[in-house]
């Protein structure tokens, strides 16, 4: 490994002197720099595109979206699959983030972890990782061995890969179906790929989830229907979502929320369309989830799949 080849690795020109600046003159320096990330992204929509409805056609046959990464990059991927479950009520198999090291290396650094290949390969096992699931080896210099080993492995059961990496000559990309290549360039500190390395990362990542989930019903307009209303702030937030959903009163709101066991998804399609909570979840079901589907497919007079 060449460490000094790599994009990632570079000395920023911009922030060369930046030890000798003011507070404010540092800030701007990582403001201005912050501000090229999503200017990179938007030359690389096509390959997110394209894996996203990868990731859709996996749900769709009961398959997962797993994130893989080392450090920084695999505590991002963790922090956006547990955000999937509260977020779209998800079974929290569905979108899962593995790190090098395992759990302590969410809260503490330990930088050997990404050296060893065959933990890639038994993490994924260890989740029961199959050829109907996706794989994205997220990395910013793109060379950690556990991603790579990981990879591999699910390129061998004939699982769909993807490669997230910022640096242009990303080993990864290797063994990608799926090529994300966000570069960002040198980090205004030399080599801390948490910024916008890390920036690139997590707003592909939460693309990817977003778009995902909203492909597959979990959203309707800009609504986030599915949400488990586990405490008492997703409790008020469901009963204001069917609100704007459905334009009723309070009152209305409260009492579909109720008789539709404190599901949002099939309260607003009672409010809308008048009907039982069985209904509801009978249509909401025959349309996979999709409400504006079910909605526009309605008819008074139609009976509803048991």
């Amino acid at each position: 490994m060449n460490l000094h080849e790599l994009s990632t690795e570079q000395s920023n020109p911009l922030s060369r002197d930046i030890d000798q600046k003011s507070t404010r003159e540092i800030l701007e320096i990582i403001n201005a720099e912050d501000r090229k990330v999503p200017e990179v992204i938007t030359g690389c929509l096509s390959q997110i595109t394209a894996l996203v409805d990868d990731v859709v056609q996996s749900f769709q046959k009961g398959g997962k979206l797993v994130y893989i990464g080392a450090g920084t990059s695999g505590r991002l991927g963790v922090l956006d699959a547990s955000e999937c479950p509260p977020t779209y009520g998800t079974d929290p198999e569905m979108v899962q983030g593995l790190i090098a090291g395992g759990t302590r290396a969410l809260v503490r650094s330990i930088e050997n972890a990404e050296d060893n290949a065959e933990a890639g390969v038994a993490d994924l096992e260890r989740i029961g990782f199959t050829k109907n699931d996706v794989l994205i080896g997220v990395t910013a210099s793109g060379q950690a061995p556990y991603v790579i080993g990981a990879m591999i492995h699910a390129r061998s059961l004939g699982a769909v890969v993807g490669a997230l990496s910022c640096n242009t000559k990303s080993q990864t990309f290797q063994y990608a179906d799926h090529i994300l290549c966000l570069p960002v360039g040198p980090e205004v500190v030399t080599g801390s790929t948490r910024m916008k390395a890390g920036t690139a990362q997590k707003l592909v990542l939460n693309m990817v989830s977003t778009a995902a989930m909203i492909r597959i019903g979990k959203v309707y307009g800009n609504l986030m229907i599915d949400l488990k209303p586990v405490n008492k702030k997703l409790v008020e937030r469901s009963k204001n979502l069917i609100q704007k959903a459905t334009g009723c009163d309070r009152k209305t709101a409260e009492t579909a929320f109720d008789q539709s066991e404190k599901r949002p998804k099939i309260a607003i399609l009672m409010v809308i369309l008048r009907i039982s909570a069985q209904q509801a979840a009978s249509l909401e079901a025959q349309h996979q989830g999709h409400l504006s589907q079910a909605i526009n497919a309605w008819n008074p007079g139609q009976e509803v799949q048991k």
